[in-house]
């Protein structure tokens, strides 16, 4: 793959209805060739699951990855780019 139309970006990932988290998984399974990291961080006194996404990817795969993952019920997804460096 050429690298040069990738983007780094950051996705945050909120889930607040565990019985997501295997769609959730899924869904990172599928895009995994894009993942850099991950750190996921379970706040079970509040019943929450967080995750912290890497990418390195093309704007529209992270976006389409974004979108799916907000579309799973008790998921919110949000994604940060890096700026071009030009």
């Amino acid at each position: 793959m050429d690298n040069s139309e990738n983007r780094i970006a950051m996705l945050a990932v909120i889930i607040t209805d565990t019985d997501s988290v295997d769609a959730v998984n899924a869904a990172l399974h599928e895009y995994g060739e894009f993942i850099v990291g991950r750190l996921g961080l379970p706040l079970r006194e509040r019943g929450v699951n967080t995750i912290s996404l890497v990418l390195d990817a093309p704007v529209n795969s992270v976006n389409a990855l974004t979108g799916r993952l907000g579309a799973i019920r008790g998921v919110s997804a949000k994604a940060l780019f890096a700026k071009l460096s030009r």
